[in-house]
């Protein structure tokens, strides 16, 4: 299954900020739309890098007070592990096992097309082996 047939069955909701946002804002978005990770864009819309939950409490634990009201060019990743959507389910396993992280940008000419997480790795997964199961069933029923 390629990334993006992933993508056409979840939906392409990409939710960022601008570089130039601060940190709160970032958390904001995190928590209104319940999701573990915010991308951070440029003025043209451009990947810039990437905030996530473990982003903010890793600075948090470095400063307690006053973070939110930084940028958040100051939390966020900057060096983004990015995949095209004619990407494998197995290339994006492969980048998140190999790099420990748990969300990848997917963009296309420059463009982000989405993002698939772990949560969308596992659940295509357990699809697949649930689909596998129900034919060898029926094929040891026949």
């Amino acid at each position: 299954m390629s990334v993006k047939e992933i993508l056409e069955r979840k939906g392409r909701d990409v939710y960022a900020v601008e570089n130039t946002a601060k940190l709160r804002e970032a958390i904001e978005v995190l928590n209104d739309k319940n999701i573990g990770v915010v991308l951070v864009t440029d003025a043209q819309g451009k990947l810039d890098g990437i905030l996530s939950e473990r982003d903010i409490v890793r600075k948090s634990l470095r400063q307690e007070s006053g973070f939110r009201d930084e940028c958040v060019t100051k939390s966020m990743t900057s060096r983004v592990f990015t995949l095209p959507s004619s990407a494998s389910l197995e290339d994006v396993m492969e980048i998140m096992s190999g790099s420990k992280i748990r969300h990848v940008p997917i963009v296309d000419d420059g463009e982000i097309a989405g993002v698939v997480s772990i949560g969308d790795v596992v659940k295509r997964k357990i699809a697949d082996a649930e689909q596998e199961a129900a034919h060898l069933r029926s094929y040891i029923s026949a």
